[in-house]
């Protein structure tokens, strides 16, 4: 049987489907940088004889920092697969037409209500959570439940799919939060635990140890995956992973299996990787990732000999996209890129997340063997652009209206006839009951003019549980009143 990633899900139709199937799941953790410590549980020393070897007790780990992880659940629609001939096509008269229109099997193109459930942690003390984007993406409404059994309505304030990594904030004070550590430290064989709500099985710890670092996962470029044996399972998605000083190294994200259950092999976002992604969204809404325009292949022993290397290693050029920085910059199909910025690329693997973490319009030297010798280029780091390969969620959800909008075009603001204003690109929650359609264009919150993204979302943090958007609608403008609940 072919073994496959599986990606959590958040609808529970979709989880069944995948025990059903096998794959690999997402799971769900957030981290957070909080004060205090825990006492360290101490590994077993490899020096130590086997009598005095002592498995590790994580119970002051759960009690201390347990109350910082959250119970996630989303509810949203899924289109359903099941089809059915429409009412329209059949006679009034026709048994099947009763059938139909009493029971209503959907149609194809049908929205069904869809629940899912992951898990979170709690990074910040007013209420900034981090949990996993697949665990959030598509939903409607997003609830958040916390182990004294507080339920609070999250807002999602914003989402990257490339690193799998979404914040959510909660109006709450003074909460519990969780240690931020250093993935960097981690050895292969040392103990990790995990917490989180499995089937929905709020704050259960599982414990394993890390079984390898700096993976690769198909369609995961910008993330080098922690792997361990913790026992992960749908629902643990967004989930922390705490190393045995009680301190949160990774986001519990997704595993390796061909029932769609746990099968010893599963994957955490480093938390290093995941705070970057927390500040950008938080700072700006969305995620600026640095871009050269190659594609890359992993060197083998035989390219190696083919290509004059004295051993396989470094990232193979295999393509240049033209107009790129790279293309620019002279790099050409069969440089193998060999350093970046003085530290060694091992592999095709470790080249993506290097280059994404570089700032826009930053300069990179690169080292690369050419022509059977090194050679040092100079490469000028643009944005990366392609949604494909990266989202940036540059078309922000706002949880608190459930409008997903983007700035107006010059094109489109001489046609509004204004100054300001944000194009709705996609609606759901308040804003789908309230009417609000794609298409319509935002001037206003509670009278203030909307100028930008960002100040939308700031205007609609700060409002009561009432607001009145003044949009315009092809060549009419209306005020619509929007109950945030």
């Amino acid at each position: 049987m072919t073994r496959r990633l599986v990606k959590g899900t958040a609808a529970t139709a979709a989880l069944i489907a995948a025990l059903a199937a096998g794959y690999l799941y997402r799971g769900r953790a957030m981290a957070s940088p909080a004060t205090g410590g825990v006492d360290p549980v101490t590994a077993p020393s490899v020096a130590a004889p086997a009598a005095a070897t002592q498995l590790p007790d994580f119970s002051a780990i759960v009690e201390r920092y347990g109350p910082a992880v959250v119970n996630v659940s989303t509810t949203g629609t899924v289109k359903t697969s099941m089809e059915g001939p429409p009412l329209g096509q059949l006679d009034p008269e026709d048994p099947l037409y009763q059938f139909f229109r009493r029971f209503r099997v959907p149609e194809g193109n049908d929205q069904m209500p869809a629940r899912g459930l992951g898990s979170g942690f709690i990074v910040k003390p007013d209420g900034v959570i981090l949990t996993n984007a697949h665990v959030v993406a598509g939903a409607t409404e997003v609830e958040v439940k916390l182990t004294d059994k507080r339920e609070f309505r999250a807002m999602v304030v914003g989402l990257d799919k490339a690193s799998d990594v979404a914040v959510l904030k909660i109006d709450a004070k003074d909460l519990p939060t969780v240690k931020i550590g250093d993935p960097s430290r981690l050895r292969v064989g040392q103990w990790v635990l995990a917490i989180g709500s499995p089937f929905g099985f709020e704050n259960s710890a599982t414990a394993g140890v890390v079984s390898g670092q700096s993976r690769s996962l198909p369609d995961e470029g910008y993330v080098p995956f922690l792997q361990t044996d913790v026992a992960v399972n749908p629902g643990n998605s967004g989930g922390p992973l705490f190393d045995a000083a009680g301190e949160v190294v990774g986001i519990n994200s997704q595993i390796y299996s061909r029932s769609g259950g746990y099968m010893g092999l599963s994957f955490a976002i480093p938390i290093d990787v995941a705070m970057k992604v927390e500040r950008q969204l938080v700072a700006h809404g969305r995620v600026i990732r640095g871009w050269m325009g190659v594609a890359i292949q992993d060197v083998n022993q035989s390219l190696g000999a083919s290509f004059g290397l004295a051993k396989p290693g470094g990232a193979l050029v295999s393509s240049v996209e033209n107009g790129s920085p790279a293309a620019e910059a002279g790099l050409r199909a069969g440089d193998v890129i060999l350093a970046l910025d003085g530290k060694e690329v091992t592999g095709s693997s470790d080249l993506p997340p290097r280059v994404a973490d570089l700032a826009p319009g930053t300069s990179a030297k690169l080292v690369v063997w050419r022509d059977r010798r090194r050679q040092e280029v100079e490469v000028r780091v643009g944005e990366a652009k392609n949604a494909s390969a990266v989202t940036a969620n540059e078309q922000q959800p706002h949880g608190r209206l459930g409008l997903t909008v983007r700035p107006l075009t010059s094109e489109e603001r001489q046609e509004v006839g204004a100054k300001g204003g944000v194009v709705v690109e996609g609606v759901q929650g308040p804003a789908a009951r309230a009417g609000i359609q794609p298409g319509d264009v935002v001037l206003a919150l509670n009278g203030t003019q909307v100028t930008s993204v960002e100040q939308l979302r700031g205007l609609a943090s700060k409002s009561d549980k009432h607001v009145a958007l003044l949009v315009q609608r092809g060549g009419a403008r209306i005020f619509v009143p929007i109950d945030l609940g």
